[in-house]
C-alpha cells in the first residue's frame, strides 16, 4: 500500500514539475512545447487518478476513455475538466505530429491556467495532504 501512495505523489509531483516546464517553453517562445508539457502535466495528474482506483494502461486513448467513463460521466468531477483534457490532448496531437503548426501565445497561457486547475483538482482528489508536493494551485 506505501508503495502505491509513494506513486500517487510521485505522479502528482511530476505534473508540477511539468506545469514549470511549460511555463519555461512560454518564456522562451518555444509555444509547441509548451503545448505538448501541457498535456503531460494532465496526463499525469490523471495517471495518479488512475492508479488511486486501481486502472492502469499503457494507451493514452485508454487512460482517456477510463477517466471520462469513471470520473466525468459519473460527475465525481466536472465535465469541463474532460474538455480540458480532450483539448490537451487534441493540441499535443498536433504540435508533436502536424507540419507547420503555430499556436497563439494568450491561448497556450489561457491553457496553462487551465492545465493548473486540472492538476489542483486532481491534486485535491489523489493526496491525503494535497499540500504537497509541488504545490501547485490554481491561480
Amino acid at each position: 500500500m506505501e508503495h502505491k501512495e509513494d506513486l500517487i505523489r510521485y505522479r502528482i509531483s511530476r505534473a508540477a514539475e511539468t506545469i514549470k516546464e511549460v511555463e519555461m517553453a512560454i518564456k522562451n517562445k518555444r509555444l509547441s512545447l509548451a503545448v505538448n508539457r501541457i498535456y503531460y502535466a494532465i496526463f499525469y495528474a490523471v495517471s495518479s487518478l488512475a492508479l488511486r482506483y486501481g486502472f492502469s494502461t499503457s494507451k493514452h486513448r485508454g487512460l482517456k476513455a477510463w477517466f471520462n467513463q469513471t470520473q466525468v460521466k459519473t460527475k465525481n468531477i466536472d465535465v469541463t475538466f474532460g474538455k480540458m483534457y480532450a483539448r490537451a490532448f487534441e493540441k499535443r496531437q498536433k504540435a508533436d505530429y502536424d507540419d507547420y503548426v503555430e499556436f497563439d501565445k494568450e491561448e497556450v497561457e489561457a491553457d496553462l491556467e487551465n492545465a493548473k486547475k486540472f492538476v489542483a483538482e486532481i491534486k485535491s482528489l489523489v493526496l491525503v495532504d494535497p499540500g504537497e508536493p509541488g504545490d501547485i494551485e490554481a491561480r
